[in-house]
């Protein structure tokens, strides 16, 4: 009979020490299991995160671009409407310039030719006048001519200084409007070329920001792709540690296991119980045995 508890005993010890030796590989494994998973975890998101805060940051900056090119395609349109007014009205006040300048040079022509035909007329008369009076003065006594037409020196000056006037005021509005024609051409002309200038370096800004704008979209493409692959990757990392935590990490037994280990745990202890009294009582009726007979 003790051979039998003896056998139980020792299959009881087999049975603990392979669990213990499970007990011990399991452990390494999940030791060994969860440790790369959580540093795969804790580098993937760390990947995840840093390649989130490039594609913030990068997508920041595009739009910041795209802003600003809005911008300045809107201040170079401006710019242009703005340069295609001016040049109408430089158009317009050049071809006034020219037409008030064909009237006043015709009116300063028109004036002068009749200066120049009133002067020769009344300085002619005179010279004659004066000459007459020269030669036939007080030596010669010569009766009376009829009475004919003669030039009317006082009239005829005022007419003079009246076209004189006239032709100063249109010598000087000619003046006028070629000072201001000048001076409307030379604005122009500067405007028009820091219009250029402006226009050109803004283009160039737009050209440049659009480059960059669209180098910066493309690099979100490829950072967006990378993420998509550590996150898919993160998510098999996930789920595995997931399983590993179910599977390693111990979790409180319900009453039901309790109850079933404790009434396993009784029944053994109740079998050793068993075959250690009925050893005993053998033991006991044999030893009686041997002292009945001796008596005997």
């Amino acid at each position: 009979m003790f051979a039998k508890v003896k056998d139980l005993i020792n299959d009881l010890v087999a049975k603990l020490e392979k669990e213990a030796a499970e007990e011990a590989t399991e452990k390494a494994f999940c030791d060994e299991e969860l440790a790369k998973s959580e540093a795969k975890k804790a580098d993937l998101e760390d990947t995840v995160a840093k390649l989130t805060a490039k594609i913030d940051q990068a997508a920041a900056q595009s739009e910041q671009l795209k802003e600003e090119v809005k911008q300045l395609q809107a201040e170079l349109a401006a710019l242009a409407k703005e340069q295609a007014e001016m040049d109408r009205i430089r158009a317009e006040t050049h071809d006034d310039y020219v037409k008030a300048k064909a009237d006043l040079e015709l009116g300063l022509s028109g004036v002068r030719q009749a200066l120049t035909v009133l002067r020769d007329y009344y300085n002619n008369q005179g010279a004659a006048l004066l000459q007459d009076a020269t030669q036939f003065g007080a030596f010669m006594q010569q009766p009376a001519m009829p009475e004919k037409h003669s030039a009317s020196t006082g009239a005829g000056q005022s007419i003079i200084n009246i076209l004189e006037v006239c032709e100063s005021d249109f010598a000087s509005n000619l003046a006028k409007e070629e000072t201001e024609e000048t001076d409307a051409e030379n604005e122009y002309q500067t405007v028009t070329q820091e219009n250029k200038v402006t226009t050109t370096t803004k283009g160039q800004d737009v050209k440049y920001k659009v480059q960059e704008h669209t180098a910066l979209d493309k690099s979100i493409g490829e950072l967006s792709g990378d993420r998509d692959t550590s996150t898919t990757e993160l998510n098999a990392v996930l789920e595995y540690y997931s399983k590993l935590k179910d599977r390693c990490i111990a979790k409180p037994e319900t009453y039901e296991e309790r109850k079933s280990r404790r009434e396993a745990e009784i029944s053994g202890l109740k079998e050793a119980l068993n075959i250690l009294e009925n050893e005993t009582a053998f033991v006991q009726r044999k030893r009686h045995g041997l002292r009945g007979g001796v008596l005997a």
